[in-house]
C-alpha cells in the first residue's frame, strides 16, 4: 500500500501497490488487492484506489477494471466494512503495531532532517542506501521462501496459460530503483519458458519416493513445489522406487536430475543405494529433501534453504540458458 494525504482536509487516500502484484498466476492479485483494500479501510483511509489484477501485464482489460472498481463496493456493501467506525479500536496488538510504526517512521523522518531534508537525502544516497538494505533483507526472505508468494514461489502452476495484455506505456526513467517481489522467480520461469519454446519440453526433476506414500508424500510435495517455482517440472512416476527400480524409472522420466523424498528413517536405510543407482542411470545431480549426510547425494533442499540459488544452479547444470 502507498498513501497520500490532503494537508487541508486531512483526508487519507490509499492506493494498492504495484509491488504486490505478480505476473505469474495474476488471478491471485485479486485476493491481494482485496486484502490491501480491507487493510486500508480498517486503517481509516477515506478513499481507496484498487489497481486491476493485470496491472503488471500491460493495459488492463474491461473485466480487470470492473473487478478493481467493485472490490471496495463489495467490502462495503456485502462485508459491511463501513458499519463500524473504528473496527480496530481498542485492539492491543493493532495499537501496539501502530505505535511501533509511528516511532519508526518518526525516527526515519528525523534522520532525513539531519541529512538536510528530503532533497539532500536523495542526492547523498541516504534514502537509496536505506531502501537497498531493506530490500536486501526482504529479498533474502523471498529467496528462502520465508515470505511466500502464492502462484510464484508457492503452488506454481506450470501449465498455466499466460494472460496477455496490450503493452502499457513505458515508465519514466530515473528516480529510485523499482523492485518487484517476484523478479527473481520470474527470471527463472522465463528461462524455463524459453527452454520449452526451443525444445518442446520443460526441464524435469525426477522425484524418487522411497517407501510407502505415508513416508514420502509430504517431502515429495515440498520438493515438487520448490522445483516448479523455478519452472522445473516434477515427475513422480512411479510413486515408489528402490535401489533396484530407481535407474529404470529415472531413465523413463526424461529428467536429468533427481531428488530423493522420504522419511529420515528410510533415508538411513535406502538413500545411499538409491542415490548411486540414480547416478549410474545418468543423473547429473541428486538432491535429497531434508537434511543429512549421505554418500551419493550432492545437495539438500529443505524449508529455509535458498531456493533461488538452488534453482538457478540446477538450471545451469541442465543447460537451460
Amino acid at each position: 500500500m502507498c498513501g497520500a494525504s490532503d494537508a487541508g482536509a486531512q483526508r487519507q487516500h490509499a492506493v494498492t501497490s504495484p509491488v504486490m502484484m505478480t505476473r505469474r498466476d495474476p488471478w491471485v492479485n485479486m485476493l491481494r488487492t482485496t486484502v490491501a483494500c480491507l487493510g486500508a479501510g480498517v486503517g481509516g483511509a477515506d478513499a481507496v484506489t484498487v489497481l486491476p489484477f493485470d496491472h503488471s501485464l500491460g493495459l488492463p482489460d474491461a473485466f480487470a477494471r470492473r473487478i478493481a472498481r467493485n472490490t471496495s463496493t463489495i467490502l462495503i456493501e456485502e462485508s459491511h466494512l463501513a458499519r463500524v467506525i473504528d473496527p480496530a479500536g481498542g485492539s492491543w496488538y493493532v495499537e501496539r503495531l501502530t505505535d511501533e510504526l509511528a516511532h519508526a517512521a518518526w525516527g526515519f523522518f528525523q534522520e532525513i532532517e539531519r541529512a538536510g531534508g528530503q532533497a539532500a537525502a536523495l542526492r547523498s544516497g541516504t534514502i537509496r542506501e536505506r531502501l537497498a538494505a531493506t530490500w536486501a533483507a526482504r529479498g533474502k526472505k523471498l529467496a528462502e521462501r520465508r515470505e511466500p508468494i502464492t502462484g510464484v514461489s508457492e503452488f506454481p502452476h506450470l501449465a498455466e496459460r499466460p494472460v496477455e495484455r496490450e503493452p502499457a506505456p513505458a515508465v519514466p526513467s530515473g528516480g529510485l530503483p523499482r523492485v518487484r517481489r517476484d523478479e527473481a522467480y520470474e527470471e527463472l520461469r522465463a528461462r524455463s519458458d524459453a527452454h520449452l519454446a526451443s525444445t518442446g519440453a520443460r526441464p524435469k526433476v525426477f522425484l524418487a519416493g522411497l517407501g510407502p506414500g505415508s513416508a514420502h508424500t509430504a517431502r515429495a510435495a515440498f520438493a515438487a513445489n520448490l522445483f516448479q517455482a523455478g519452472g522445473i517440472e516434477a515427475v513422480h512416476e512411479p510413486a515408489t522406487v528402490d535401489a533396484a527400480s530407481a535407474a529404470d524409472a529415472f531413465k523413463a522420466s526424461g529428467a536429468t536430475v533427481a531428488c530423493l523424498c522420504s522419511s529420515d528413517a528410510l533415508y538411513a536405510e535406502q538413500a545411499e543405494a538409491v542415490a548411486h543407482a540414480l547416478k549410474s542411470a545418468g543423473a547429473r545431480r541428486v538432491f535429497l529433501a531434508g537434511r543429512g549426510a549421505y554418500d551419493g547425494v550432492d545437495a539438500y533442499v529443505f524449508a529455509g534453504c535458498d531456493a533461488v540459488a538452488v534453482l538457478s544452479s540446477t538450471l545451469d547444470r541442465m543447460g537451460v540458458a
